[in-house]
């Protein structure tokens, strides 16, 4: 009899892989295939890997801008400039900037302005300002920092609106370390900008902070900043304009550390051709087209969420070819072999995914 039970458990146990292998068969747009040594999406990479947290507060911290508290267990440490990924309810992706304290261990501050369609919005700040209330478990990942505070003496800092989220815990930082530091923070106008109260309470020693209020003062003088000294650090987050307006008022040869709200385009240049290695198949990307788009015309069921570079969903090994990276998100150790398909191209006529 045991060996009878034996028997029956080994051909139970056949029958389900065969049917679990014959599902993946009629799904899998790329079976067979073999599988990577280990994941190359963003799911599963250490900073990545998905927390859930609890929504313990909600504050408005200005006309259309509401700050969320995420208290969770076991989050990760964080520094100044560092963002998350929320996992909205929807399933979308988005990122925002810590602004809390990172000597608080049980939760992470984010804050997010509401976006219309009409201003470019995709959906994303408006289901945070409607779904997201006290009590309402996300899921989160992160987090990341590709916008770290240096070691200085002395600073710049040059904000515009929601773009001083990550530069207030810069701020405080560098208050502590006693380094000498000034802020140009701009907005449409004072109602508009969040945490103005603890900022001008911040610079009121030694008169470090300039508040450009465009209803009030148009927009901001920027030509002191090509008197920053060599080495100086200066740090900006913005909208583009406010970006590229710093970035030109800088000395020669000098350039701002940014962070941006959106990836570079993922059109442009010339069209390519990516080939598929471990499926045989190649596709053209055409010059006003993304990898992503391209590829996902030939495998539908490829994995993605931002199409704006942040959040690593789609991330594909590159074999072959040289890429021209529009990523927010991949160190330069990671783009040595990898590519984020939604917004980076081809630098020359064929790339090689591992795909």
């Amino acid at each position: 009899m045991p060996r009878f039970t034996t028997v029956a458990l080994v051909a139970g146990a056949a029958l389900l892989v065969r049917r679990a292998v014959r599902s993946r068969m009629t799904t899998a747009p790329l079976w067979p295939l073999p599988a990577l040594d280990e994941p190359v999406s963003g799911y599963g990479r250490g900073s990545t890997v998905p927390r859930k947290a609890l929504v313990t507060a909600r504050t408005t911290r200005a006309d259309g801008v509401v700050e969320l508290r995420l208290e969770g267990r076991g989050l990760p440490g964080w520094q100044p400039g560092a963002h998350i990924d929320l996992v909205l309810p929807s399933g979308l992706v988005r990122q925002y900037s810590l602004c809390g304290d990172p000597a608080d261990p049980a939760a992470y501050t984010v804050a997010t302005r509401l976006i219309g369609t009409g201003q470019g919005g995709r959906g994303g700040s408006r289901e945070v300002h409607e779904q997201l209330h006290e009590g309402v478990e996300i899921e989160i990942r992160g987090p990341r920092n590709r916008f770290p505070l240096v070691d200085s003496p002395a600073y710049v800092f040059v904000a515009g609106g929601i773009g001083i989220t990550p530069v207030l815990p810069m701020l405080r930082a560098a208050e502590a370390a006693g380094a000498d530091w000034r802020l140009v923070y701009c907005g449409r106008s004072r109602t508009t900008m969040p945490y103005l109260a603890e900022i001008e309470s911040l610079g009121r020693a030694g008169d470090r902070v300039t508040v450009v209020a465009e209803d009030e003062a148009g927009y901001p003088d920027l030509g002191f900043l090509a008197g920053v000294p060599a080495g100086t650090p200066v740090y900006c987050c913005g909208p583009d304009g406010l970006m590229d307006a710093v970035a030109a008022a800088m000395p020669e040869g000098a350039a701002p550390r940014v962070e941006r709200f959106s990836a570079a385009a993922t059109t442009g240049g010339t069209a390519f051709e990516v080939e598929l290695r471990r499926s045989g198949r190649t596709v053209r990307v055409a010059a006003d087209q993304s990898v992503l788009a391209a590829v996902r015309e030939e495998v539908p069921g490829l994995m993605y969420s931002c199409r704006q570079g942040f959040c690593g969903t789609c991330r594909q090994r590159v074999l072959e070819g040289e890429v021209d990276h529009r990523d927010e998100l991949l160190t330069d150790a990671e783009r040595d072999d990898s590519m984020l398909i939604c917004v980076s191209r081809c630098a020359g006529e064929r790339l090689v995914l591992d795909l």
